[in-house]
């Protein structure tokens, strides 16, 4: 549904003012619960990720969003450069990182 058809299937007439102001007012109440509890934590999520992906530096520990783990020995400009158990390295998209690598989550099985 859109919102012109729930605006136009509204009823009108003389007797039901207090109708339209209460079917509007839960129209809103609805549009701001939606976005308290969807919209607003997602982007918050994500402009953490962001940060996160532009605050990498050689050293950091990482894991990749295909579970790869690794340590990052040269950062670009959107490529980092991974090595990986073995001394295998790896380039990859910074945007392909998926957090950073916490040995003490991984212990507690988080």
């Amino acid at each position: 549904m859109n919102l012109a058809y729930i605006l136009l299937m509204m009823p009108q007439g003389e007797g039901s003012e207090g109708g339209n102001w209460s079917s509007m007012l839960m129209l809103l109440a609805l549009v701001v619960v939606f976005w308290l509890f969807f919209i607003r934590p997602q982007s918050k999520k994500s402009r953490e990720a962001r940060n996160f992906r532009t605050n990498l530096k050689k050293g950091d520990r990482i894991i990749t969003i295909g579970g790869v783990h690794g340590k990052i020995i040269e950062v670009n400009d959107n490529t980092v450069v991974i090595e990986t158990e073995g001394q295998g390295k790896l380039k990859m998209e910074k945007s392909a990182i998926g957090s950073e690598y916490d040995p003490e989550k991984v212990a507690r099985g988080k």
